[in-house]
Order: structure tokens, then sequence, then C-alpha cells
């Protein structure tokens, strides 16, 4: 067994006799790749902490539209009183006489259509950091008249079926023309057009920040309304 094992001759490795430092280049190259490491990390430390790339506002505003298409801005809720009076005949004859008032619940919705805006509708004045928004016309939902809460006042000897069901259904007509005379009020509506520009900064807040935009004012104004305008009744300030 000794005689098939021959222990292998060991080879010394060669040991360098600078004690294994690099050489001047080496130290070169590695400088340099340190140096190069350090530019990245601030370029990636500046681009995520100090640097901010501004967006088009204009394109952010649309996008910010299109996503929700229309917008309910106000609601109004009152009450409308309808009155009537049934006379029934015999013979040609007006023997009853019944008189009915209702007071109903009433609700109307006030929204603003963003589908057909376009790009015309918004201008950015990039100097002055303000983005001017020209809104449709508001519309207003039909009224909604809660029936199931009406308070129904009627006077009369004798009522029958029948002129109770007339008197009814001519207070319920009646009850939905006055809402909707009282929808377009001038004061309502005041406050309906309040509303929606309210609604529309904060809708643009976000979208316009995103962009780069945080010190950016909105303008909002309806295109029925007196370009000079003053900007107190139409301005509003993102970080205000």
């Amino acid at each position: 067994m000794a005689d098939g094992v021959k222990e292998a001759e060991g080879v010394a490795p060669a040991i360098r006799q600078d004690g294994g430092k690099l050489n001047a280049h080496g130290e070169r190259m590695l400088s340099l790749a340190a140096a190069l490491l350090l530019v990245a990390c601030l370029f990636l430390a500046w681009r995520a902490y100090v640097y901010q790339e501004e967006g088009d506002p204009v394109a952010s505003a649309m996008l910010a539209f299109e996503k929700q298409n229309s917008l309910i801005v106000f609601s109004s809720r009152f009450e409308v009183v309808a009155e009537s009076i049934d006379t029934r005949s015999f013979a040609g004859v007006d023997l009853l006489e019944t008189r009915q008032a209702t007071i109903i619940p009433a609700s109307v919705d006030y929204r603003i259509d963003f589908s057909g805006m376009d790009e015309d509708a918004f201008k950015w004045d990039a100097e002055a950091e303000t983005l001017t928004v020209t809104l449709p016309p508001l519309q207003t939902s039909r009224p909604n008249l809660d029936e199931a809460k009406a308070r129904i006042f009627t006077e009369g000897v004798w009522v029958t079926r029948q002129a109770a069901q007339d008197l009814a259904a001519n207070n319920s007509e009646q009850a939905e023309r006055r809402a909707l005379a009282f929808a377009k009020n001038p004061e309502v509506l005041a406050l309906a057009r309040t509303a929606a520009r309210e609604a529309v900064r904060q809708n643009l807040a976000i979208p316009l920040q995103v962009a780069g935009f945080e010190n950016a004012r909105v303008k909002v104004r309806f295109g029925d309304e007196p370009s000079d305008l003053p900007d107190a009744d139409i301005e509003t300030q993102l970080t205000g």
C-alpha cells in the first residue's frame, strides 16, 4: 500500500513581496470607481428629495375632470306649498267644495358636466402660476318630492275618493313646478355657483401639486360671467 501511494511534492504559492498592496494604477482605478459611486448616490438623493419635475397643468386638470365626467356640486333642500280646490256638482249645482293644502319636502341637485370641456376651457399663466378654468352652465336635476313625508291639510264637509285623488295629483304637479322655480332663484343659484367653484378647486388641488405646482392659483368662472370679474369672487389659492 505504501508502494501505491506517492505523496505529491508540495508547491509553495508565490508570495508577493509588496504584501498584497495595489500598485499606483490600481489605486487610481479604485478611487475613480468610488468617486463615480459617490456621484451616483448624490444624484439619486437629489432626484428623490430635491428635484421635482413639473408636468403640464392643463393636461393634469383635464385628466382630473375626465375621470369624473360630472360632479354634483350643490344640493338644495326646501319645502314647497301647493293648494287646490275641488268642486263637485250635482244636477248642475255646485254642492261640495273641498280645499286641500300640501307641504312637501323637496330637493334639487346642481351638477357640472365636464364631458364637454376641452382644452380651451383651461388657460395657464406660467408667469403668474395661475390656472383659469371656465365652467359650463350648472345643470339642475328634476325636483325630488318626498311625498311620503308631506303634510296635508284638508277643508271640506265631505271629501269623495275621486276628489281626494284629484286634489293630490294637482298638488303634486304644483309642487314640482314651484320646486323648479325655486331652484332657479338667483340667490340659490349664487350659492350653487360658489359651491361649484370650491368643488373644482378641491378637485384640482392634488393633480396640480403632483404636477409640481404647489403654489399655483386657480381661477374658476362660468362662461356667462364677465371676464373682468374681481379675483376675490373667482379665485382660490391651493395652499390657502
